[in-house]
């Protein structure tokens, strides 16, 4: 452990066979499981606790409960061939997705850009981990997803729409030593993990980033249920246009079934829509990798402000932090830590070896 964090460090190997041993103990495949596993420890390598390790305990529920499918019949079908859509079967979300990002590239290679929707899927992950893949196939990758209503709408009392993401990766020189650019963010203030975690410190939060169960703005974390969207209107209506990418446009709506009066339309699922371009259609994937580096130089050439560390580029500090973290293993948080050996135990799953 640490001395000052109390958490314990984890080699992202070790961190990615155990908690995949952890998933197909939970009912996955070994293929299933390991991909998972690849996503949540992505995630914690990079920074992203609340999409990192921390999820095995919760996806370990999910399966548990039937509401994510263990043996998922995964379907892919099309009409046009620079378009597909694949049914999940309630598959999770990183199976799914990571599925639909190979598909994606493969179609893209043939057709300039592709695009694959995801129906029926539970949970996605970080989606900037499918982005990522397709940036790492030389391709720009841009990814939507749309899942359970848990966030205000401007106008609207109570929770009306998700805080669906967004992520674009865009790949960069290696030979420069450029991480490729990575935006990965919600169309909410702040995530509905930041509320619990200042409730359970007592820190207020910011203004203008959650509300009371009827909407009402509050600082208060004990009052506050729901964020509310990033830039008021702008996020909100961002979060509804992703429903149309995604759950409408391969035909299976969230909003409309949630605020119905269907008890059905309740049930927990996500949908998603992968997006991959080949530069090589556009002009050539040289030109544009140098394009790429003379605008990322540039910026990264501008005067920084007083206070700030430095200027970066989105993903370039995740993408330092995951190095850091691969040299000197994963800090993983005492709970969770706690919550792990807990589901080693009952499952009969060695614990992996800590730095």
């Amino acid at each position: 452990m640490t001395a000052a964090s109390g958490k314990v460090r984890v080699p992202a190997a070790e961190l990615r066979t155990f908690a995949a041993a952890l998933l197909e103990k939970g009912g996955l495949s070994a293929e299933h499981a390991a991909t998972t596993a690849d996503v949540f420890v992505w995630a914690a390598q990079r920074g992203v606790e609340s999409h990192g390790i921390a999820r095995v305990p919760a996806y370990l529920d999910l399966l548990a409960k039937g509401v994510a499918n263990a043996s998922p019949d995964l379907a892919l079908t099309s009409t046009a061939p620079a378009a597909a859509v694949l049914d999940a079967d309630r598959a999770p979300g990183p199976v799914a997705l990571t599925a639909a990002a190979a598909e994606a590239v493969t179609r893209a290679r043939t057709n300039g850009i592709a695009s694959v929707g995801v129906r029926e899927t539970v949970h996605t992950g970080a989606i900037g981990y499918y982005v990522a893949k397709i940036a790492e196939a030389g391709l720009v990758g841009i990814g939507f997803v749309a899942g359970m209503p848990n966030m205000g709408y401007t106008g609207v009392k109570g929770p009306a729409v998700a805080t669906s993401p967004l992520a674009i990766a865009v790949p960069a020189s290696a030979e420069q030593g450029r991480a490729p650019l990575l935006l990965d963010m919600a169309t909410a203030t702040i995530a509905l993990g930041k509320i619990r975690q200042a409730k359970a410190s007592g820190t207020p939060l910011p203004e203008g980033a959650a509300a009371t169960a009827d909407g009402t703005p509050t600082t208060d974390p004990e009052e506050a249920v729901m964020p509310l969207p990033l830039g008021g209107a702008k996020g909100s209506g961002m979060s509804l246009a992703f429903e149309l990418l995604t759950s409408v446009l391969v035909g299976a709506p969230i909003f409309a079934a949630f605020h119905s009066d269907d008890p059905a339309g309740r049930k927990h699922r996500q949908n998603a829509l992968l997006i991959a371009v080949d530069p090589a259609a556009f002009g050539g994937s040289d030109r544009f990798l140098a394009d790429v580096e003379a605008t990322l130089g540039t910026l990264k050439a501008l005067p920084a402000a007083d206070d700030a560390a430095g200027v970066h580029y989105p993903g370039e500090r995740s993408a330092a932090t995951a190095d850091e973290r691969g040299a000197n293993g994963i800090p993983v948080a005492p709970k969770v830590w706690q919550q792990l050996t807990q589901a080693a135990a009952e499952k009969g799953v060695a614990l992996p070896a800590t730095l």
